[in-house]
């Protein structure tokens, strides 16, 4: 069976004529309530404040739901800004001290230089002023490379020291650079005393970065830690009064010290001629007589 349409019912008729009447005296009611609030707003007064009261607790949860939401959104937009913010300064302060370091290291090679710049002064007789550009750590065989070689004057025997001490001796010579032999390599060995008192020890390298310390008297051990071991000039090479290394271990019949002057931790190094004794001695005895 179809399904009557409103035009053929009565009761949907009616239903449509009421409800355009109700919209009809809606718009009636509205219209007289707006002239009697502009003719006399007082007497509204009350109906307006009902309303308000009425409308304040949807008024409010509107409210707080959009502040909840806009405290929601600038949290979030606080957050990434502190986010990217706290990011910002870690990269600064990476970044700041990458160059503390390079400004350390540029400060300590500058003193370094100046300090063999001043031995050179007092060493009239220096082949050459070079830089170390490698030296070996993990292998047995102990050595360093210098930036200097055969041009430089450089020849194969001279030794090599720093003004932290004596490094080692030219074993190869290039034209551009040059091999040193370590003071603490096992075939270095090297003609020295006592700093206190002056006892004559021999100083060999162990391989490992130490030095094997050994008086020449059996049976007695003069060593003491601290103890400061340097050149005696004897047998030449070597010229005297170089710092070698200081005693950090005793042992049954002699000592384990560390070299003053280690590779890794200095960047410039002096060559010098081989030591002659006989020719400083020849030049103090021509030398005039000091006056008084």
């Amino acid at each position: 069976m179809a399904t009557a349409r409103p035009g053929w019912s009565r009761r949907a008729q009616y239903g449509l004529f009421f409800s355009f009447l109700a919209v009809i005296a809606g718009i009636f009611v509205g219209l007289v309530l707006l002239v009697l609030s502009m003719v006399a707003p007082k007497t509204f007064e009350g109906v307006r404040g009902a309303a308000l009261d009425a409308t304040s607790p949807v008024t409010s949860a509107l409210h707080s739901v959009g502040a909840t939401a806009t405290g929601l959104v600038s949290g979030a937009g606080d957050y990434w800004d502190a986010a990217s913010q706290n990011g910002e300064l870690k990269r600064e302060n990476r970044a700041m001290l990458r160059r503390m370091v390079e400004a350390r290291a540029i400060v300590q090679e500058n003193g370094q230089l100046k300090a063999a710049l001043q031995l050179r002064e007092h060493a009239h007789d220096a082949v050459a002023t070079a830089r170390i550009v490698g030296s070996s750590f993990n292998s047995p065989r102990r050595f360093a490379i210098l930036s200097v070689g055969k041009s430089d004057g450089v020849r194969v025997g001279m030794p090599v020291r720093s003004p932290d001490g004596l490094v080692g001796r030219i074993v190869d010579a290039g034209n551009l650079a040059s091999r040193v032999l370590l003071v603490s390599d096992r075939a270095n060995i090297v003609p020295a005393r006592l700093l206190r008192g002056g006892i004559p020890v021999i100083s060999q390298g162990r391989g490992d970065g130490t030095v094997d310390v050994r008086p020449l008297e059996v049976g007695r051990n003069p060593f003491r830690r601290g103890d400061i071991i340097i050149t005696s000039g004897t047998g030449g090479l070597y010229p005297p009064l170089v710092p070698i290394a200081r005693i950090v271990k005793l042992d049954d019949d002699g000592a384990i010290a560390i070299p003053l002057a280690d590779p890794s931790n200095i960047s410039f190094a002096i060559v010098e001629p081989p030591f002659e004794p006989l020719a400083v001695a020849a030049d103090q005895a021509s030398a005039p007589p000091e006056t008084p």
